[in-house]
């Protein structure tokens, strides 16, 4: 008699391996019964105001439709597994999580790579009763999408788009019902400078699965290309009361990121930009000034069923000198209209936090905040894992359970370590706040394995902190803190440094279930352990957070925090 082992759609893709009877045997695994994460923030919205960033933590990249009187959106994830998370709201202010749009191994066609491939920047839209995800897989299939009846899932098998260069496609419905791909391409002809990148569009038959005539190139560099603008991308194209709006990122995704707007009366063109354009940017402002918000673009336009817009896009807040851990967040501001061009800040306007909440009525807060003072507890006591939870890499096996019975998430030990390129056993949710602390409780089963086991704060292979517990014989014998090897180099191909172990001391006789907590407060983190109902004890000195930053540690993402096993 065989079964799949009951779990959770966000890892729906390790159901795939088929086991016998009630197995994995789960006795020489490592126990978790609980993950507690508790994060704060020093800024309140007032009455009839919401908070920024709308989703707080890693949920860079957002992109957003409506239907009827709902809203969906969806971030990108890069090499974390599942991936694409989406989100539904009643009024644009209070979200939920209903799933992950790629949850399968077949649909996640990447194995091992940089943290930084994987899922780029998603469209989703809406059209004759089918929603539409595209997408760019960087590392494995490249272009393509994926569709879905329902927002929750089951999601189709990637239709690949080979023919759409670049990045960041956007798919676009006009008027008359036909479908065209746009994308962030290659130049015609030679690059004339670094980041030189053409937007272009080719209608798309989506019963055919094929496209039709030839690409045409809407811009060309950028808003001037005589100025040599850099990597014009994410485009997303409207059309708006008979006119066409082509809006794109420009800058880079760094503190120079911005978004700019173009206009036609003609699908193809030709687009001219606005004048005043950049319509949202983070330069120019006081490096001093309080409660910074950088990096913004990437944005997405909706409009709401009593007639309002507003903009969803990325941003940073750093916690000092540019740093910051919580990676790229998840903002919206409203938009108003000058002659009919689409503003979302004024120039050298600081990103409010509060702001005025829409108007649509309240939605239902989610069980969970997805900003401000964020805190939850799981004690797996659930045969499925909450859709937060996300591991790293595409999985290759069955090496966790969650099981109701045992009110515990086991991890299986194996050889894939945190600083390697493969798919190590550790399942992680995104840090979500600067000022924060997350706790675990690790048992070792009798029969548990030789093994290492812990609580770690990752950012990318090269760059993480690590509470490292040695196992042996069922017995916790030692605990250290580990550092990443920390090489930017090694995130392009180049050699890592070696780890360093910064504080380990023995464990008491006869120990085999303890508290690790990893606390964050702003540019220092400091980790911990307790046994029994004894104090927390400090390991080793304070951290830098700054080495989990991505100014530090480059790349995309934000840092995880999350339970870990290896032999």
């Amino acid at each position: 008699m065989y079964k799949t082992i009951p779990i959770t759609t966000a890892l729906l893709a390790l159901a795939q391996v088929v086991i016998a009877a009630d197995a994995p045997d789960t006795s020489t695994w490592v126990k978790f019964t609980s993950f507690t994460y508790a994060g704060k923030t020093s800024i309140t919205p007032g009455a009839g105001e919401y908070l920024n960033p709308i989703i707080a933590g890693f949920y860079p990249d957002p992109s957003i439709c409506r239907v009827g009187d709902d809203y969906y959106m969806v971030n990108s994830s890069f090499n974390y597994f599942p991936g694409i998370p989406i989100w539904h709201s009643k009024d644009l202010v209070n979200w939920t999580q209903i799933g992950n749009v790629i949850d399968r191994s077949s649909q996640f066609a990447v194995r091992g790579g940089q943290m930084s491939s994987g899922t780029y920047a998603p469209t989703i839209r809406y059209h004759k009763g089918t929603f539409y995800m595209i997408n760019t897989l960087v590392g494995g299939i490249g272009n393509y999408y994926v569709t879905a009846t329902d927002p929750r899932g089951p999601w189709s098998e990637p239709v690949r788009v080979p023919s759409v260069g670049g990045i960041d496609p956007d798919i676009f419905f006009d008027e008359d019902g036909k479908c065209y791909i746009l994308s962030c391409d290659d130049p015609e002809g030679k690059a004339l400078y670094n980041g030189h990148r053409a937007i272009k569009i080719q209608e798309y038959d989506l019963e055919q699965k094929k496209f039709v005539g030839d690409k045409t190139v809407l811009v060309n560099g950028g808003t001037d290309i005589t100025k040599s603008p850099i990597w014009c991308e994410g485009p997303h194209l409207y059309k708006i009361n008979g006119t066409y709006y082509l809006m794109c990122a420009q800058g880079g995704t760094g503190t120079a990121h911005t978004e700019v707007i173009f206009r036609s009366e003609s699908l193809r063109g030709p687009y001219v930009p606005w004048e005043k354009n950049p319509i949202l940017a983070a330069m120019d402002l006081p490096v001093n000034r309080s409660d910074p918000v950088t990096c913004t673009g990437h944005a997405d336009l909706v409009q709401t069923q009593s007639g309002e817009w507003f903009a969803v896009f990325l941003a940073c807040q750093p916690y000092e000198s540019g740093f910051y851990n919580t990676g790229r967040q998840t903002f919206m501001l409203p938009v108003t209209w000058e002659n009919d061009w689409p503003v979302i800040l004024p120039p050298r306007t600081p990103v409010p936090l509060t702001v005025n909440r829409p108007n649509l009525l309240p939605d239902k807060p989610p069980a969970v905040a997805t900003t401000g003072n964020i805190s939850f507890t799981d004690t797996f006591n659930s045969d499925t894992l909450h859709y937060r939870w996300i591991g790293i890499r595409k999985p290759a096996s069955q090496w966790y359970v969650t099981s109701s019975a045992a009110k515990a998430l086991f991890l299986e030990p194996r050889d894939d370590l945190l600083s390697g390129q493969g798919n190590p056993s550790y399942i992680g949710a995104r840090q979500q706040n600067n000022d924060f602390t997350c706790t675990v409780t690790l048992t070792a089963q009798p029969r548990t394995v030789s093994c290492v086991a812990g609580l770690a704060a990752f950012q990318n292979e090269g760059h993480y902190y690590a509470i490292n517990v040695e196992i042996d014989s069922g017995r916790l014998t030692e605990i250290s803190v580990e550092q990443a090897g920390g090489s930017r180099g090694f995130r392009r191909g180049g050699e890592q440094s070696q780890a360093k172990f910064l504080a380990a001391q023995a464990l008491p006789e006869n120990i085999t279930s303890i508290y690790l907590k990893i606390e964050g407060a702003g540019p220092r983190t400091r980790l911990f352990y307790k046994i029994g109902s004894g104090e927390f004890i400090q390991l080793g000195e304070d951290l830098q957070s700054s080495f989990l930053s991505t100014e530090t540690a480059g790349g995309f993402q934000g840092v995880t925090l999350g339970m870990f096993a290896h032999i």
